[in-house]
């Protein structure tokens, strides 16, 4: 990947790399920046710690990305942190990683508790003095880490998901084999926070292609700022997650987006009547879901919708993830880790050059998640994405929800997806999310959140029971106005479930 980067500054440099909060930078100016943090950490950080953290605020500016970029061609691997993360999980992602080093480009208050609370040394890359331009790929091994994420872990201990140079790598490789005409005049929209890995797309895919990254200003409201980039700025090559699409929906009918080429969506489930709508907003776009955990790079399986065919593809609304990309295997399991066939349902799990080689410093979620099985007589590693799914006759693979959204009621395995599918083709255009609970009898209940709805509830409940078994409808249904979402746009269910949780203790 860095050599196509640097082949990119060699060819295009006075092309815009960057268009941040409306100033360009150009692609020479890019290479200056990082040729600074790369000499700065060549000279402090020799003998150190070969992870180093990077600080990432709302409002990314361009040392930002020049430090991704710094820390890479010095030969270092990088944390992204943010500084609005509790205390406790930045501590504890400084003390799993024993970094000793922190690019930052605005020293604040928040920044400061971190150094002190961590004794780290923070570096400030917002005015180092001009180095020789640098580009040349450093001589790592493939093996070495390029990007280390944290993610949630479910014993309250962010858990790491190591990316290494050789991971990196196959993505791009992969994703330029898809056979996207992406190259220099494309204009990429990047409006992921840092810490996310649907990130890394917007911001390694554009510079390989000498194409123009534009980020999301920081001020205003988020989702009216997508639509405004995607307009404004004639953005050609779009990455979201499905949830930006429901809130611009009330303004679809004055959407046309003509110079959008490619609109990806990934992270959640891409709904069909949701893409069928966006179509019409885009009418000259692939509209591309994307599949792929934390674990294995990004994304690494896709499928193009396309409104004909798709429709026979579809499973509880969602648009299926289609096949994997070059270099990368699925297969579906049963809970004795044997293959399943044809229109099975069981685990998705994953193998190839994109996996990551394991949990940082984590045996024991290793040895849960991660298992050797022969494919064509060939031992493999898969990784276990605790996602539900299964393959039809052309070999493309639909999602069938979490195996941890899966709850047990009365002694019924029930898939809280397919209570969703039910109730969303009830009230037809409405977002709909139905979480698991514990009463305070300690049995499970299940709540349905249904959003920006004006009708009955009871008429929800009347249609679910005339579809689903009675242990199945939910014991609660709540008309909220918009649900929660992270950062990065995604239906926040933990945020649901604390949400429901306190509409019962306070009916007790």
């Amino acid at each position: 990947m860095l050599d196509k980067v640097q082949q990119s500054v060699e060819k295009f440099s006075e092309r815009n790399a960057f268009n941040i909060n409306g100033k360009n930078y150009t692609y020479e100016q890019f290479a200056q920046l990082v040729s600074n943090i790369r000499a700065l950490l060549e000279e402090k950080c020799k003998n150190s710690n070969k992870l180093i953290g990077v600080i990432v605020n709302e409002s990314n500016d361009i040392e930002t990305y020049a430090s991704l970029y710094g820390c890479l061609y010095a030969g270092f691997g990088y944390v992204p942190i943010n500084p609005k993360n509790p205390i406790s999980r930045n501590k504890s992602i400084l003390e799993q990683t024993s970094i000793k080093t922190i690019l930052c480009s605005n020293i604040d208050n928040d920044v400061l508790r971190i150094a002190k609370s961590n004794r780290v040394n923070i570096l400030n890359t917002s005015e180092l003095p001009p180095a020789p331009i640098n580009l040349e790929p450093p001589q790592v091994d493939d093996n070495e880490i390029a990007y280390l994420l944290f993610t949630s872990g479910s014993t309250g201990i962010p858990k790491g998901v190591p990316i290494t140079r050789g991971n990196l790598n196959a993505f791009v490789n992969a994703f330029f084999n898809l056979g996207y005409d992406v190259n220099e005049n494309d204009r990429f929209m990047q409006m992921f926070e840092l810490t996310f890995d649907f990130s890394v797309v917007c911001y390694t895919v554009p510079l390989c292609a000498g194409a123009c990254v534009y980020t999301i200003p920081s001020e205003g409201i988020r989702f009216a700022n997508v639509y405004v980039v995607l307009e404004e700025q004639d953005i050609t090559f779009a990455c979201m997650v499905p949830s930006v699409l429901s809130y611009l929906k009330p303004y679809f009918e004055d959407i046309k987006l003509d110079k959008l080429k490619y609109s990806l969506f990934c992270g959640e489930i891409l709904l069909d009547n949701l893409a069928e709508a966006w179509s019409n907003c885009t009418p000259n776009a692939e509209i591309i879901n994307a599949y792929g955990p934390t674990e294995a790079t990004v994304f690494c399986m896709v499928h193009t919708w396309q409104k004909e065919k798709s429709k026979r593809k579809i499973f509880n609304d969602g648009v299926c993830i289609g096949k994997s990309m070059k270099n990368m295997e699925a297969i579906v399991v049963d809970e004795n880790l044997n293959l399943l066939q044809e229109n099975e349902k069981g685990e998705l799990c994953l193998a190839g050059h994109q996996l990551t080689p394991g949990y940082w410093k984590d045996d024991e979620k290793n040895s849960q998640s991660f298992f050797r099985t022969k494919i064509n007589g060939i031992e493999t590693i898969f990784y276990k994405t605790g996602d539900l799914a299964f393959f039809d006759s052309d070999g493309d693979f639909m999602y069938a929800g979490r195996i941890d959204n899966q709850v047990k009621i009365q002694g019924f395995r029930i898939e809280l997806a397919e209570i969703e599918h039910f109730a969303r083709e009830f009230v037809s255009g409405c977002n709909v999310a139905a979480v698991g609970y514990q009463n305070s009898i300690g049995t499970m209940q299940i709540h349905l959140f249904v959003e920006n709805y004006d009708g009955d509830t009871e008429k929800i409940e009347d249609y679910l029971k005339s579809k689903i078994p009675e242990y199945m409808v939910p014991s609660i249904i709540t008309i909220i106005s918009s649900f929660p979402l992270n950062a990065n746009g995604k239906i926040d269910r933990k945020e649901l479930k604390i949400i429901g949780q306190n509409m019962v203790l306070q009916k007790a």
